[in-house]
């Protein structure tokens, strides 16, 4: 989620104009002379509130419940940050030759590399609670 903070999520190009538009997780730039970046913070407080939750269920191992609360956490999060993603890219297609579509980059896919990953540590945390509560009642 750190990487977010510094790939392009999305660019577009219009060939008639070769006007770029470019979003990143702070601001969507034109090339165009005369026309102000839009601050989309949003997307960077998302990704790093999301990379700074993980980091503290990373050392709450000792607590797998509370891992699991972060974790689910962690998923809202993400999700936001995608959703948040697509928000900022379709006001940059509105922007620019409504007819060419614009590509998404690393910057958009390492969120969703991320909420698979959060997923399957959910999974396999929930796994640990379910073997030491077994081992708990075999005392």
């Amino acid at each position: 989620m750190v990487c977010v903070l510094f790939l392009p999520i999305w660019t577009k190009t219009d060939p008639q104009s070769n006007q770029t538009l470019t979003l990143t997780a702070t601001q969507l730039t034109s090339s165009a002379p005369g026309q102000a970046p839009i601050g989309t913070y949003a997307i960077a407080a998302l990704a790093a509130i999301a990379a700074l939750v993980a980091l503290a269920e990373i050392f709450q191992y000792r607590k797998r419940m509370t891992q699991l609360m972060l974790g689910s956490l962690n998923l809202l999060l993400i999700s936001a940050t995608i959703g948040a993603c697509f928000y900022y890219s379709s006001q940059g297609e509105q922007m620019l030759n409504v007819k060419m579509p614009g590509n998404f980059e690393a910057g958009f896919y390492l969120p969703t590399l991320a909420l698979l990953l959060n997923l399957l540590a959910n999974r396999f945390i929930r796994r640990d609670e379910k073997l030491v509560r077994s081992m708990d009642r075999l005392r």
